[in-house]
């Protein structure tokens, strides 16, 4: 028996979910379970995923001191059924830690929906304290990141580069203004399965509008090695500019950032 057909929205969005936030333990012979413990505010989307599960199913609440605070009470979704646990194996849900090597499905999947449940999970949507319409996704998987920005350029045709912040060694994949409003509408439709509150974000940052006086930044144009080519043999700056259709000061800074500053000819000393 199978359970999960990754072409449907609830089920993609689902798996999703748990690669980001479940944990698949292994126990004795055929022992193991697969839980999720969320804050209690979240229980909904567990009590979803139990009328999902064909498999007997609990959730159990605890309330402890954590870093949340002194009385922070979550809840837990926890399945033990072999079968379930084999399925998601398969899938691509290691046993164990997984944050670095989980990935997408490597079959057919509503991409949209998978995506949702990843920025449900390890995630954020809304409006920042700038009251800026942003959608973002955390991750430590380069298959999981490349995989949101392939997505998202696709969705809304804005670009990112992949690269690790230095002090987390993780991606941080931000989406903001009318990238963030494309994202957030062409991600969260009526009727799709989704945490309330980040239902609730996603329809604040959908309704933004630029104000007026607010000023539109181009996309970057990022460089290639032919046009770095060009600034490194340029006979001036200058000339490089006119050539590469771009501002010299872009050009001054992009030679600097490749050679360094460029330093003044020092003549030999005569006899």
């Amino acid at each position: 028996m199978t359970f999960f057909d990754l072409e449907r929205p609830e089920h993609a969005y689902m798996f999703a979910f748990l690669q980001a936030d479940g944990h698949l333990a292994q126990g004795v012979g055929n022992k193991g379970r697969l839980t999720v413990e969320l804050s209690a505010r979240d229980a909904p989307i567990l009590e979803e995923f139990q009328r999902l599960c064909p498999f007997y199913s609990s959730i159990r609440y605890r309330t402890r001191s954590t870093n949340f605070g002194a009385e922070h009470t979550s809840a837990t979704w926890t399945v033990s059924a072999r079968e379930l646990r084999e399925e998601l194996r398969e899938l691509g849900l290691p046993v164990g830690r997984k944050s670095e090597v989980v990935a997408p499905p490597t079959g057919p999947f509503s991409q949209r929906d998978y995506l949702r449940g990843l920025i449900d999970a390890d995630g954020s949507v809304g409006r920042t304290s700038q009251d800026l319409p942003f959608v973002s996704l955390t991750t430590k998987s380069d298959a999981l990141a490349a995989f949101a920005v392939d997505y998202a350029e696709r969705l809304c045709g804005a670009r990112r580069k992949l690269t690790r912040n230095k002090r987390d060694d993780i991606y941080n994949i931000l989406f903001l203004n009318e990238a963030g409003v494309a994202l957030a509408g062409g991600l969260y439709y009526p009727g799709c399965l989704a945490l309330p509150r980040k239902l609730l974000g996603a329809g604040r940052a959908r309704i933004w509008v630029r104000p007026p006086t607010m000023r539109f930044a181009p996309p970057r144009r990022s460089w290639t090695p032919e046009e770095d080519e060009v600034l490194r043999t340029a006979a001036s700056m200058e000339r490089a500019s006119e050539q590469l259709s771009r501002t010299l000061k872009s050009c001054k800074i992009r030679r600097w950032r490749l050679v360094g500053p460029e330093r003044p000819r020092v003549l030999p000393r005569q006899p």
